[in-house]
C-alpha cells in the first residue's frame, strides 16, 4: 500500500488510516521560524476568517478554526486537554496557541495509527520544541520519550545579539516500550578513529591494535615464530586464527617484534550515533537531491530516521509530506509509505520526484484529487489557487508565483530543447471561472510578448466559436516533431480524458528541476568480526 491523499491531514487521518496501522510517523509541520518571534504570540479576537492556504505558506493563526481544533480538544478531557488548558493561561489567545491546538488534534490521530511497536518523530526548531515536547509528553507520555535529537541544518550563520542558530530539533517519541529499534551507526572515518595509531598503505588508513587480552595465556605461532604473550596477557585469537590473520596481511610487528593487529579504518565497526547530529549535510545551492523546494530536507536524515526505527515492508507515514523526501527515502528502503499534503502543487512535485528517481516503477495510489468533471468544478468553486496547480499538474507545468510587475495571466510554464539545444517555453493560462475571447487575446499578447512558442488556455467550460477563432488565428508552431498550434485550448473534461497539450515530446520537458535517479543501497556486510575471546576460546 504506497498512497497520495491530497486534502487536509486530520481529515485523511479519520477517514483512511486506520487504528495501529502504521509502523513509523515522520512529520515535519509547517511552522514560520522566519517570523518576527514575538508575532507569535500577538493576540486576536477569533473572528477572524481562515487565510488561504498556500504551498510552503505558514498559516496558524488564531481564528474562528483553530478556536474550534482548542475547544474539541479540551471537551474530550485527559492529560491532551489539561496540556492545552495550561497552555491558553499562559500564552492566550495567541497564533502559537492556535498552532499548538492544530497540532494536539493531528498528534492525538496519529497515536490512534501507530501501532504498539511504532515511533514518531516531530522535526521542528527551537522556537515551538518546548512547547511541543510538553504536548507530545501529554499525548504518548512522558514515559515514552526517547530522545530530543539536535540537527545542524545549516553551517556559518552570523546573528547579531545573540548566538547564530543553525539547528533543528527532533523530538522521537515511541507508543510503548516495545517500539522497533535498530541502532544505528556511523561508518569510521580517519575523525572517528582518533585516538589510535593510524597508517597509510597502498589499502589505505589503518590503526593498530594490542591482539592480547588479560589473563594468562600459551603462546602462538606467528608465521615460522612461537610468540610469547606479554605477561598477564593471553592472544585474543586461537591458532587457526592467527593463521587467518597472517594470511591476510592483519598481522604486522614492532620494531621490537611484537605482533600488532592491522584494521583498516573502513573496516571498523561503526560509531555509535549520538543525540547530536552533525554528520548530515544540509541541502546547499549545489545538491543534486534540492529541488528547490524551501522546506526539503536531505534524503540521508530521513533514511537513518527510516532505518533506525523500522523495518523492510513497514508503513511509513509523513503527513505533512511537502515535495517527499520522506517517501522517496521510505520507497529506496523497501517500505511501504503514506504521503499527505494540503496542497496540489506538492502532490504534483512528489510525482514527478517520483517518476524521475524511480523511472516510473512505483506502484502507488493518489487519493483525493478531482477525478471527474463535477469533482473538478467544486474544487475550482472552493478553492481557485488548488484547482489551478491541480490542472497545472495534470500537463506537467510548473505554476508561476506572482510577481509584481510579472506578465499578466501567466500561471504555468512548460520548458521544453526543440533543436540547437535552445530552451523554448509554453506558458498556461488556467481559468476556475467563466472564460470568454478576451482570455484567448491576453494570453496571444503573453506568447507574443515574451516570445513563447505556445499558449496554452485550460477553462472547466467548452470554448466559444469566438475564442477558436481567436485562437486559429494566431497560427502555428514548427518544431522538429511537427507544426503545433500556437494557441490552444483544452477544457478539463479534455485532461480527464487524455487529451493532452500539442508540442513536442514531453522527454525533452525540463519543467521541474529534475531528481536523481535511485541508486541501490549498498548494505555493507563485515566478512570478519575480530572480538576478544577468552584464552580458551575458539576464533
Amino acid at each position: 500500500m504506497n498512497q497520495l491523499h491530497y486534502g487536509d491531514n486530520l481529515d485523511v487521518l479519520r477517514r483512511h488510516v486506520g487504528d495501529e496501522s502504521v509502523d513509523l510517523v515522520y512529520l515535519d509541520p509547517p511552522f514560520n521560524s522566519n517570523a518576527n518571534y514575538n508575532v507569535l504570540f500577538a493576540e486576536h479576537d477569533g473572528t477572524k476568517a481562515a487565510s488561504q492556504i498556500k504551498a510552503f505558506e505558514d498559516t496558524w493563526e488564531w481564528d474562528q478554526g483553530a478556536a474550534r481544533a482548542y475547544e474539541e480538544v479540551v471537551e474530550r478531557g485527559g492529560r491532551v486537554s489539561q496540556a492545552l488548558q495550561a497552555f491558553r493561561t499562559f500564552l492566550g489567545d495567541s497564533d502559537m496557541l492556535a498552532y499548538l491546538s492544530m497540532m494536539a488534534l493531528r498528534l492525538v490521530e496519529l497515536r490512534r495509527v501507530l501501532k504498539a511497536t511504532g515511533s514518531i518523530y516531530l522535526h521542528c526548531d527551537p522556537t515551538a520544541s518546548h512547547y511541543l515536547k510538553m504536548l507530545m509528553d501529554a499525548v504518548f507520555g512522558p514515559r515514552h520519550f526517547r530522545n530530543e535529537i539536535v540537527w545542524e541544518r545549516t553551517t556559518g550563520r552570523k546573528a547579531g545579539r545573540q548566538f547564530g542558530r543553525v539547528h533543528d530539533v527532533l523530538l522521537f517519541f515511541s507508543k510503548s516500550d516495545d517500539a522497533i529499534w535498530n541502532a544505528p551507526v556511523i561508518r569510521q572515518d580517519e575523525q572517528t578513529a582518533r585516538g589510535h595509531d593510524l597508517m597509510r598503505d597502498e589499502g589505505g588508513v589503518f590503526r593498530v591494535s594490542d591482539p592480547t587480552g588479560a589473563g594468562q595465556g600459551p603462546p602462538r605461532m606467528f608465521g615460522d615464530r612461537l610468540i610469547e604473550p606479554p605477561a598477564g596477557r593471553h592472544w585474543a585469537f586461537n591458532q587457526d586464527g592467527v593463521d587467518l590473520l597472517m594470511r591476510e596481511g592483519r598481522i604486522i610487528f614492532s620494531r621490537r617484534g611484537q605482533p600488532r593487529l592491522k584494521t583498516y579504518v573502513r573496516d571498523l565497526p561503526g560509531v555509535a550515533v549520538r543525540d547530536i547530529w552533525t554528520d548530515i549535510e544540509p541541502l546547499n545551492a549545489a545538491a543534486a537531491e534540492r529541488l528547490d523546494y524551501p522546506t526539503q530536507k536531505p534524503e540521508a536524515l530521513l533514511e537513518r530516521i527510516i532505518e533506525a526505527s523500522s523495518r523492510e515492508g513497514d508503513l511509513v507515514l509523513d503527513p505533512f509530506c511537502g515535495c517527499g523526501t520522506t517517501i522517496i527515502a521510505a520507497q529506496k528502503l523497501n517500505r511501504r509509505w503514506i504521503g499527505i499534503d494540503i496542497t496540489n502543487l506538492a502532490i504534483t512535485l512528489i510525482r514527478s520526484r517520483l517518476t524521475d528517481t524511480f523511472g516510473g516503477t512505483v506502484d502507488y495510489e493518489v487519493i483525493g484529487e478531482p477525478a471527474s468533471l463535477p469533482d473538478a468544478a467544486r474544487l475550482a468553486a472552493d478553492d481557485p489557487y488548488q484547482f489551478q496547480w491541480w490542472a497545472l499538474g495534470l500537463v506537467g507545468a510548473r505554476p508561476v508565483e506572482p510577481k509584481k510587475g510579472g506578465d499578466k495571466g501567466i500561471d504555468g510554464r512548460i520548458y521544453f530543447h526543440a533543436g540547437n539545444g535552445r530552451t523554448r517555453q509554453i506558458v498556461l493560462s488556467v481559468k476556475a471561472g467563466h472564460a470568454g475571447v478576451s482570455h484567448v487575446r491576453d494570453l496571444r499578447e503573453v506568447v507574443e510578448r515574451g516570445h513563447a512558442e505556445i499558449g496554452v488556455l485550460i477553462a472547466l467550460d467548452e470554448p466559444t466559436a469566438a475564442m477558436r477563432k481567436e485562437a486559429a488565428s494566431a497560427g502555428f508552431y514548427a518544431s522538429p516533431w511537427g507544426t503545433h498550434a500556437r494557441l490552444q485550448l483544452l477544457t478539463v473534461e479534455d485532461l480527464l480524458t487524455g487529451n493532452i497539450i500539442d508540442r513536442p515530446p514531453v522527454q525533452t520537458s525540463v519543467t521541474f528541476k529534475r531528481a536523481p535517479k535511485a541508486t541501490p543501497k549498498v548494505r555493507e556486510h563485515r566478512r570478519l568480526e575480530f572480538g576478544a575471546p577468552g584464552p580458551d576460546q575458539a576464533f
